[in-house]
């Protein structure tokens, strides 16, 4: 099994070694200046679709920021439930350690919509 492994690791290296992605080339200014019109007429037609991605994406990262915040509320909630447990900061303390527990979990179900949102789809 390892020798097999090893074989299949040492010919896609080869592969690749010998026959590197081909290097990028420009294209021509004449061929440029021909396409830039239609170009043009493509990305205004594309404007609403892409605001509309973009505004979906920002919600979503938003989510995201609230989420990556709320994790600082687990340490917090534990310093608030022992050390300001005889100044009456119990209570807020187990909700802020219940809701920096949670934070983790809701920030990766928010990452894993986020190419969703960018897409401009409404849950």
């Amino acid at each position: 099994m390892k020798k097999k492994l090893l074989l299949l690791t040492i010919l896609i290296t080869l592969a690749f070694w010998l026959f590197p992605a081909p290097k990028a080339q420009a294209i021509d200014p004449v061929t440029i200046a021909l396409l830039t019109p239609v170009a043009l007429k493509v990305a205004e037609a594309a404007r609403p679709y892409i605001m509309k991605g973009l505004a979906g994406g920002i919600k979503g990262l938003i989510d995201c920021g609230k989420d990556v915040i709320d994790i600082f509320r687990l340490p917090l909630g534990v310093l608030q439930s022992t050390v300001g447990m005889p100044f009456g900061y119990f209570g807020s303390g187990v909700r802020n350690v219940v809701l920096g527990g949670i934070a983790p979990f809701k920030l990766v179900c928010h990452t894993l919509i986020l190419p969703i949102k960018f897409t401009g789809l409404t849950m």
